[in-house]
């Protein structure tokens, strides 16, 4: 059994009228438009779904880190100042 019930001979129907749709030149085509296509739809599916989570997270009682949210912006800055003082030296 393949995939979700379908079959090697369901699937061997599907790529042979596939290729007489789109021919054979113009089928690696057809192959990276569709890639492109569910990278693009993944990668929006990744961004929406961190920003539910981001919401999810500011809306709980307390609203993320233990010292309220400036706490998290004084850490991150300073975090950046030692970074570039490093830098430097």
């Amino acid at each position: 059994m393949g995939l979700g019930g379908i079959g090697f001979q369901e699937l061997l129907v599907i790529f042979l009228l596939v290729l007489l749709l789109f021919g054979a030149k113009r089928l690696p085509e057809v192959g990276k438009a569709m890639g492109k296509g569910i990278r693009e739809f993944k990668k929006a599916t990744k961004e929406i779904s961190a920003e539910v989570d981001l919401d999810e997270f500011e809306k709980k009682p307390g609203g993320g880190s233990p010292g309220g949210s400036d706490a998290g912006k004084t850490e991150k800055s300073a975090d950046t100042e030692t970074s570039s003082t490093k830098k430097s030296e």
